[in-house]
């Protein structure tokens, strides 16, 4: 029996679809062809409206072809009745180690829906995972869901509450990936700044542990909200002394308006991202910054905006992520005035 996974979003999803690969290659050919396929596993993103649409509509395709598909990820809570209605099971992100369950009991004719929640430790699963060794770059998941109360936000719904996973386990797992030959090791999680704040440790004591691995790698860190990242601003930048850390940060700030920051329930400011900045500038010339702005929040105004533009302007990143408000239903501010498309679109043109 042929088994294909199709994967959209972060690169947490992917790692998320590394474990089901391995878990499902025990038992069923994988394959890389749907027209090879007897079942498809469509590994979902819920971050905006548009991929929701898109996965949908690739469900319906499929379907259409007498597939039978299995919706894993952050959509399998998020948008849990529009997949029900179409696909043959869901699956949500922490149930990710259950897969081959729903693969037996799809092909026996069931229809299945297994979002109960599931505390498991993913660096546990690191021995089942099934690498791609394309481009020498392993993902290393470090822990699921935020604290973050972010208002625009569905991943919460899917991801839940933090959940930080084993520093020993992760260590395991970035040591037996360099043993296999991958050269770039990416931490992920939703906010790897929060990494740990669970457990009695945080992510410089991790960064600091992988940098003792032995062999020729280098680690790039996913995600940092500056909440948590200010918080341990010193230490993180101690961390990234080590020659094995890219001096690459993804920081994101989401707009250059305090108002809209707090309507957005962030938990941040606008100093707080450029203190970030500034100290990682001062501390390596060459280090890369990359961030993030939606733009189109339902209470940003032109000034609002233009705030965000001077921002950008003046901290000057290296990238620049650039998000057109999405509703999300089940958030916050799915409940406010939505902003026209052309304003949105406008904005974004312009940053």
């Amino acid at each position: 029996m042929n088994v294909m996974i199709e994967t959209y979003g972060c690169t947490m999803n992917q790692a998320d679809s590394d474990i089901m690969r391995g878990i499902l290659s025990k038992s069923y050919n994988i394959v890389s062809s749907e027209n090879e396929a007897d079942i498809v596993v469509i590994n979902t993103c819920g971050v905006i409206g548009y991929t929701e649409r898109k996965i949908l509509k690739r469900i319906s395709e499929l379907k259409k072809k007498n597939k039978k598909v299995i919706a894993s990820g952050c959509l399998a809570r998020i948008s849990k009745n529009s997949l029900k209605n179409l696909a043959d099971a869901i699956l949500s992100p922490d149930n990710v180690n259950l897969i081959d369950k729903v693969v037996d009991e799809v092909l026996s004719g069931k229809k299945v829906e297994l979002i109960r929640i599931n505390r498991i430790d993913k660096a546990e699963l690191h021995n089942i995972k099934c690498r791609r060794n394309e481009n020498a770059i392993a993902i290393v998941s470090i822990s699921e869901g935020c604290l973050g109360r972010c208002s625009y936000c569905a991943t919460k719904i899917a991801r839940g509450r933090l959940r930080s996973f084993s520093i020993q386990k992760i260590v395991e797992e970035v040591k037996r990936v360099v043993d296999a030959g991958f050269k770039e090791i990416q931490l992920t999680s939703q906010d790897t700044s929060a990494y740990g704040i669970d457990r009695d440790y945080r992510l410089p004591d991790l960064l600091n542990k992988i940098s003792e691995i032995n062999g020729d790698f280098r680690v790039r860190v996913g995600m940092m909200n500056p909440q948590h990242a200010i918080e341990i601003l010193d230490d993180l930048i101690s961390a990234f002394r080590s020659e094995k850390i890219y001096k690459f940060i993804h920081i994101p700030v989401q707009s250059g308006d305090n108002k809209i920051l707090e309507d957005m329930k962030r938990d941040h400011t606008v100093e707080d991202f450029e203190e970030i900045v500034r100290c990682f500038r001062r501390n390596f010339e060459d280090v890369t910054i990359s961030t993030d702005i939606i733009v189109g929040f339902p209470t940003e105004s032109e000034e609002s905006f233009e705030r965000s533009y001077e921002l950008i302007k003046r901290v000057k990143p290296d990238i620049v992520n650039i998000t057109r408000y999405s509703p999300r239903k089940g958030t916050l501010a799915y409940k406010l005035k939505d902003l026209p498309d052309w304003i949105k679109k406008e904005r974004s043109r312009k940053l």
